[in-house]
């Protein structure tokens, strides 16, 4: 395969070099001309390692990454009142919920009442009828909005009253 590929490679640029010295037709050797001929080699590509645009990742959907988004806005007040916005900004969610609360209730993911959530799993808990989310960061603690009227980190899901339960995090 590699024979081919450099065979290719050879053949392209000798064809390349003639196609750029070779004059008009009918022009003399005094003529200036300029040739709007561009000679693409995409055998020179190494397309089979190229990595798809659709198969790749962004950080901000892995658990990880959610909690990064999280994290790197610590302290910020912009969504107080949006916390089911921000861990859907957080995990560069396509499926949005009115509230907290409907996210819980959808079915957008198992429920789950019992057991320490996973990294990066929602965590609802029931305060108004709105609700309220925010991510684990899988050692019983959590990053949301509202932890002392920002972003912030809480060591238990206990934080808040009314713990609901946790769904897994996604970037559905």
């Amino acid at each position: 395969m590699r024979f081919t590929k450099v065979t290719a490679a050879v053949v392209g640029l000798l064809g390349a070099a003639l196609i750029s010295t070779a004059g008009q037709a009918g022009a003399t050797a005094g003529d200036a001309y300029v040739t709007g001929v561009e000679v693409a080699a995409p055998w020179l590509e190494d397309t089979a390692t190229a990595p798809s645009v659709d198969s790749e990742i962004g950080i901000q959907q892995t658990a990880a990454g959610a909690i990064k988004w999280m994290s790197d806005r610590r302290g910020s007040t912009a969504y107080e009142g949006y916390c089911e916005r921000a861990v859907r900004l957080a995990w560069s969610r396509s499926t949005h919920h009115a509230s907290a609360i409907a996210h819980w209730r959808s079915s957008d993911g198992a429920r789950h009442t019992t057991g320490t959530p996973p990294k990066g799993a929602f965590v609802f808990w029931n305060t108004s009828q709105y609700g309220h989310v925010g991510i684990a960061d899988g050692n019983g603690g959590f990053w949301s909005t509202s932890v002392g009227g920002k972003i912030g980190h809480g060591s238990s899901v206990r934080y808040f009253r009314n713990y609901l339960g946790w769904k897994p995090g996604n970037s559905n």
